[in-house]
């Protein structure tokens, strides 16, 4: 078997498995918008990540749908050997790249502008959705179980919410230890930490973990844009 041709079986299967996993994240996505609850009770642990402060179904849908195209456009590219189609490939590649070193720069040089960003989006739904919206209000509570922490930034965030309105206190979770009440001056004298510092935190403290995924998943990227550059001047003009 040529080299080329080794190459070219690699890529097929490399981009079926993208396109396999796109399609689970696809059905993930789905069944998290659809059945938000069950997904949670499910996998309550989980949901203590940073996915939290984005709606996780439609993440989900649109990850699997980016994934499914990029597996999609690699695999036929490479078995009918479409120059056309391996170049939007390592197009689309080579943007998702970039983007993810943007938002890696942006997340770990400037942390007080990635705060300021999710603070914008996440805070506002706080106060209006928590106690009125279950997902919502589930998946915090899961959050803020998984990280021992309180809202976005402390138990401010939720005054003025829905909850705070109809119990006149806080969530239990913004005080320690937790009690059937918990009351402005109870969450204050607690001064349980922000979801926020507590995920930065966490990922500080398992930075290698962090690191090596994220190093995986560039140097796979970077494998595939360089196989599929490799194919696109080994074809001969379409």
């Amino acid at each position: 078997m040529s080299c080329f041709s080794f190459l070219k079986l690699l890529m097929i299967l490399f981009n079926l498995v993208i396109f396999l996993g796109g399609g689970a994240l696809l059905g993930l996505g789905i069944w998290v918008t659809v059945d938000g609850a069950s997904f949670l009770k499910i996998f309550g642990p989980v949901s203590a990540s940073a996915m939290q402060f984005v709606n996780v179904g439609y993440f989900l849908i649109a990850a699997g749908c980016v994934l499914m195209s990029l597996g999609f456009l690699g695999c036929c590219g490479a078995h009918r050997e479409s120059k056309c189609l391996l170049i939007t490939f390592f197009s689309i590649l080579l943007i998702i790249f970039v983007a993810e070193i943007a938002v890696a720069v942006v997340v770990l040089v400037y942390t007080s502008l990635a705060e300021v960003l999710l603070q914008n989006l996440v805070v506002p739904m706080i106060k209006k959705e928590y106690g009125a919206q279950k997902d919502i209000t589930q998946a915090w509570n899961s959050t803020m179980e998984g990280l021992h922490c309180c809202g976005f930034h402390n138990y401010t965030d939720f005054k003025d919410s829905p909850f705070y309105k109809e119990h006149n206190s806080y969530p239990t979770y913004c005080c320690s230890p937790a009690n059937d009440t918990c009351s402005e001056s109870m969450a204050d004298n607690a001064a349980v930490q922000g979801c926020f510092r507590q995920l930065l935190l966490d990922i500080q403290q398992n930075a290698s973990v962090v690191g090596g995924v994220a190093a995986g998943i560039g140097a796979l990227e970077l494998g595939a844009m360089v196989v599929a550059l490799y194919l696109y001047y080994k074809l001969g003009t379409p």
